[in-house]
């Protein structure tokens, strides 16, 4: 593949992650999918499951419309990669771990609500950002994995 091949999969990728994980994901995944135990499991397996089937759809248009060819085995690979990295970033607990040993935790905790206060969460938290680019560097080298 070209340099212009990765740049298409990275867009596809990236466009299709905004959409799965603002639009696509339900409520009550979002609510859930960090939560212990099974049911925590399923809900984040959900999100997990139509994220990924809107980005191989995002995939797929690139095949059709710009006649662009993947392997099959690199696509599985770095859907795989894109996939395990997704859903053990939205478990929570492992993002917090891995913020905490990189000296983070202060930055995660940036714009959560306080104890004992009603405080008013919003997109523009720390845990939210962090989350964020988590995913897209791991889109990053999924898209030169689909693209190699």
């Amino acid at each position: 593949m070209t340099t212009a091949d990765f740049a298409a999969v990275f867009a596809a990728l990236y466009a299709a992650h905004q959409v799965a994980d603002h639009w696509i994901q339900t409520d009550h995944q979002a609510a859930h999918k960090g939560q212990p135990g099974w049911a925590g499991r399923r809900a984040c397996a959900a999100h997990v499951a139509t994220y990924g089937a809107t980005q191989l759809a995002a995939i797929g248009a690139l095949v059709l419309v710009l006649n662009l060819t993947v392997s099959p085995a690199h696509l599985a690979a770095g859907m795989a990669v894109n996939l395990g990295t997704h859903y053990l970033a939205d478990r929570r607990t492992p993002l917090r771990w891995i913020a905490g040993r990189l000296g983070l935790a202060g930055f995660l905790a940036l714009g959560a609500p306080r104890p004992g206060r009603d405080d008013n969460p919003s997109l523009g938290t720390g845990a939210y950002a962090l989350d964020q680019s988590w995913h897209v560097g791991w889109l990053f080298i999924a898209a030169l994995i689909i693209a190699a």
